[in-house]
């Protein structure tokens, strides 16, 4: 919390205290009237509790501590250059820190304008001269007004309420200055309601229309302090006027008879620059949010993506734009932004990528558990950023180039799925890749035969239609698939006993089943 204190504060008796003696770094602002009144910043460290705020060997004229770091003091009177120290109850600071005593000019006030307003009050005057800096009043007759010192020649102020001519005064610690004529009016305020357009290049020379009340008889029409360059009264509620140059945001005022309008916003834009764009690729078309990063942004009439303009624009910030893509062909284009302060262009600074194609899987199918490696062969893949097989990831992928890629497909469940492939020109047609479950022998007709082989067998199950192989005893044979539930395998010769006939397909192998060779009866 801010303490007060004032310039001579009582004898007290202080503790003995471990604080570390305060210590002064700097004084802002290092100079000031002799006749003091300056309000000063004092910077440093140990301020808590400070007791005494010195100028030389003269109290501050009062004080207050605004944080262990700072304190604000007002300089008393004095001349030359002093040292400024602060006491606590811990000691006091011995920096060599200085401010010094100026004398002031006694100020001289060459202009008031407008230079009338109406009996109520309430226009806003800039006053022109010199010896400014420091006021402390600014009088119409004898009445204060509010004031803004802008510089050491200029003040604005806003006149109060009087009538008849008065005698326009500037008072600063160096003396009050001459008069200067204001005559108070009985004429109506202008008033005004909108500007358009309400911003323009810092070069000026825009024309714009303000709408309003009371304006037929404008003497002035200001851009902030800066006449307009020309103005046209139209009628008693529009006039034109043509921006000067001008920087930042002013408020544009109108003046008459009978006062000074209230302002209205008008914004200088500089040249506006593009610095970068992202994402700066996106598919042929178009309908992705890009963002464009830059200066002068505000104000935003226009993006253009190779001539095309965005389908919408939002101005985020005077660095930041959003804009939405419109459709185009496949290629590097132009990107340009259009504001009220003229136009930028980053060459070549979008790319439209036209959307993979997919024309082949292989294999087509693959067991349900997944693990197996598929070949996918199109157009346009080599920015891929997404293989999926349904809505799965596929487990990884490899971008081969750009017409093909191989991937390892996820675990499915049994039936179609749709395999797509995802780049930042869009998401492919889908391809079919079939999930199949592995084959599963239920019986073996018959399940016997001679070691001499040469005869068939045939086996019932299911998910045989896809069958690449069929094991007897280890060793591939011959087979012809009936359907997904029957097939028949050749019977190679070998010896008696029992051996193992497993199926395989692209969903995996079957458990084995039993089939027995029986050797020929000797006679």
């Amino acid at each position: 919390m801010a303490v007060n204190r004032s310039a001579h504060p009582p004898t007290s008796s202080v503790a003995p205290s471990l604080a570390a003696t305060p210590t002064v770094t700097s004084v802002s602002p290092t100079s000031g009237s002799t006749a003091g009144g300056t309000a000063v910043t004092v910077t440093g460290t140990g301020f808590t509790g400070a007791t005494a705020v010195r100028f030389g060997a003269t109290h501050a004229a009062s004080f207050t501590v605004n944080s262990d770091t700072q304190i604000t003091a007002v300089s008393p009177v004095g001349n030359g250059t002093v040292q400024v120290t602060v006491t606590t109850p811990s000691g006091t600071s011995n920096q060599f820190v200085t401010y010094t005593y100026v004398t002031a000019p006694v100020p001289s006030l060459t202009s008031v304008s407008p230079a009338s307003g109406p009996a109520s009050g309430g226009t806003v005057v800039t006053l022109s001269g010199s010896g400014f800096s420091g006021a402390t009043a600014v009088r119409f007759g004898g009445v204060s007004a509010a004031f803004t010192v802008i510089s050491g020649t200029q003040i604005s102020a806003t006149a109060p309420a009087g009538s008849g001519t008065a005698q326009v005064t500037v008072t600063t610690p160096g003396g009050t200055s001459n008069g200067v004529s204001f005559t108070y009016v009985s004429a109506s305020v202008p008033v005004l309601t909108s500007v358009i357009p309400n911003s323009g290049p810092a070069a000026g020379g825009t024309t714009v229309t303000l709408t309003g009340t009371g304006l037929a008889s404008a003497t002035a029409v200001r851009f902030g302090a800066t006449p307009a360059t020309s103005f046209t009264v139209v009628s008693d509620t529009h006039l034109t006027a043509v921006a000067p140059p001008g920087t930042g945001t002013v408020q544009i005022t109108v003046t008459t008879p009978g006062g000074t309008s209230n302002g209205l916003s008008y914004t200088y834009t500089g040249a506006p620059t593009l610095s970068g764009i992202s994402p700066n690729q996106g598919s042929t078309s178009g309908g992705n949010t890009v963002t464009l990063t830059g200066t002068n942004l505000t104000g935003a009439t226009s993006v253009t993506f190779g001539g095309t303009p965005a389908t919408s624009v939002t101005v985020l910030s005077p660095t930041q734009i959003t804009a939405v893509v419109p459709a185009a062909t496949a290629g590097p284009v132009d990107v340009t932004v259009i504001t009220p302060g003229g136009t930028s262009t980053l060459p070549k600074g979008y790319f439209y990528v036209s959307p993979p194609v997919l024309a082949g899987v292989t294999p087509f199918s693959g067991p349900l558990s997944g693990g197996n490696t598929v070949t996918l062969t199109g157009t346009h893949l080599i920015e891929a950023t997404a293989v999926r097989f349904g809505a799965t990831p596929a487990t990884s992928f490899t971008v081969v180039s750009d017409t093909q890629i191989t991937a390892v497909a996820p675990a499915g469940a049994a039936g179609l799925s749709s395999v797509t492939v995802t780049t930042v020109g869009g998401t492919s047609n889908p391809i079919s890749y079939t999930y199949l479950a592995a084959p599963s022998i239920t019986s073996l007709v018959p399940n016997q035969g001679t070691t001499s082989g040469g005869s068939t067998v045939t086996l019932t199950g299911s998910n045989f239609a896809q069958t690449t192989t069929v094991l007897i005893g280890g060793a591939p044979t011959g087979f012809t698939v009936v359907s997904d539930t029957h097939l028949v395998a050749d019977i190679p010769a070998g010896a008696a006993g029992p051996v193992g006939i497993t199926v395989t397909s692209p969903g995996g192998t079957s458990a084995p089943a039993v089939y027995t060779r029986v050797a020929s009866p000797h006679i």
